[in-house]
């Protein structure tokens, strides 16, 4: 037998409408708030990883799915949704349409990384992105437009946020972390030890035990913030009070990712143990111009679909079941199968759930089978029924039974 591969997980039959009650959740909110789909490929050209997510991220060092296809080249499959997102946008010319420029999709991701509870190699994502709006009015939609999601989903999430700044603060940063690390370079793990002299500020995102209570103490961002970060920061902040969104000014979020300028964000869980961060995101007003277009204002975010479901189910969040089958037609003898079938396919074609047998059962195992799909009534038909016209319909819920006209029955279960 050939086992699923390690860090990989399927989605059974019997837990696929769950991941459609989120999915077209999602899709509802995204439409609300102005948000059109968009789809890019599974993989894309290592290069634009490198040059959009930062070649001194985990992801990029640790965790892609990179290989050379058969002409040479590097290809990577997505490890997040974001650079494949501002390619297209570049390399379609969506820059010449109407701006702000909405969208959202719902893709899965690969990383190569230590499965456990909440943490695939493959998993899932409902990204927003949201191009043209410079201002903090579009940060705090996108934030507002994730917090609305979970809260229709019926999750409550703690929002925590802070602010990147831009280069020019950011340099200023650098420089105090480096100050901050010069002494505990020893304490540091190997990556973090490199990170030091190639991007400080990525020691922050580190998973190491060790180099995260070093970080503790270490300089906070909000105190190097230039005077324009400063004002976009707390715009963002005024206009999240405005929109009853409660938040938490957390100085040590940094995102996994290098493209983040100004506002970073992530709706957090203690329910789901070390996996509490349910969706994250930011402001990446760089990542155009850092993959060879021109610099163009962007916002939004990613959402961990399997997260999610995993926090749902810990909250007790009851997901609707799918509607059960609405009738069974259980037959005997070749005749009256053909004509089960017919009456099947005209109550499909008139938006009614039907089934019948597709194995050669008898009709007690039939109707077994029929229970056991949760079929709300069972229609039988055979050489007696044919003859007269009519037959016997059971609800199968208290076992009560009526005569209903063969050619009746689309006519009686429409008006059901």
């Amino acid at each position: 037998m050939i086992n699923i591969p390690k860090g990989t997980k399927d989605v059974l039959p019997s837990e696929s409408y769950k991941w459609h009650y989120v999915e077209g959740m999602a899709k509802e909110v995204a439409s609300l708030y102005g948000l059109n789909e968009i789809r890019t490929p599974t993989f894309e050209h290592t290069e634009l990883f490198l040059r959009g997510v930062g070649d001194t991220t985990d992801i990029v060092n640790k965790e892609m799915y990179t290989f050379l296809d058969k002409g040479e080249r590097s290809i990577t499959l997505k490890p997040e949704g974001t650079a494949g997102v501002a390619r297209s946008f570049l390399e379609n010319g969506l820059f010449n349409g109407a701006m702000p420029l909405k969208m959202y999709y719902i893709t899965p991701v690969f990383r190569y990384e230590n499965p456990q509870k909440g943490r695939l190699r493959e998993h899932h994502q409902f990204g927003v992105e949201i191009y043209g709006g410079a201002g903090a009015d579009t940060d705090a939609e996108v934030i507002k437009l994730a917090k609305t999601l979970l809260n229709k989903l019926g999750l409550e999430v703690k929002l925590n946020l802070n602010s990147m700044g831009c280069p020019t603060c950011r340099a200023e940063y650098n420089k105090a972390l480096k100050g901050y690390f010069a002494d505990k370079l020893d304490a540091l793990c190997p990556t973090c030890r490199e990170r030091y002299h190639k991007n400080p500020l990525r020691i922050l995102d580190c998973k190491e035990e060790g180099c995260k209570k070093l970080c503790v103490d270490a300089p906070k961002i909000t105190d190097y913030l230039c005077d324009d970060c400063k004002a976009h920061f707390n715009g963002v902040k005024e206009l999240l009070k405005e929109a009853n969104v409660d938040f938490i000014v957390n100085p040590y979020i940094v995102r996994g990712l290098d493209y983040y300028t100004r506002t970073v964000f992530e709706f957090v869980t203690t329910s789901l143990g070390s996996q509490g961060t349910v969706c994250g995101g930011g402001r990446y007003d760089n990542l155009i111009a850092q993959i060879g277009g021109n610099s163009t204002p962007g916002v939004g975010f990613g959402m961990g679909i399997e997260r999610v479901l995993m926090l749902m189910e810990a909250e007790g969040v009851e997901i609707p079941l799918p509607s059960p089958v609405k009738v069974y037609v259980a037959t005997m003898g070749e005749n009256a199968y053909k004509k089960a079938f017919g009456v099947v396919s005209k109550l499909r074609d008139n938006g009614v759930k039907a089934e019948l047998d597709h194995a050669g059962r008898g009709v007690k195992a039939q109707f077994k089978y029929a229970d056991k799909i949760g079929a709300e009534f069972v229609a039988t038909i055979g050489d007696n029924e044919l003859s007269s016209g009519k037959c016997n319909v059971k609800r199968m819920a208290d076992g009560t039974t009526e005569e209903v006209g063969i050619d009746d029955l689309v006519k009686y279960f429409v008006g059901e």
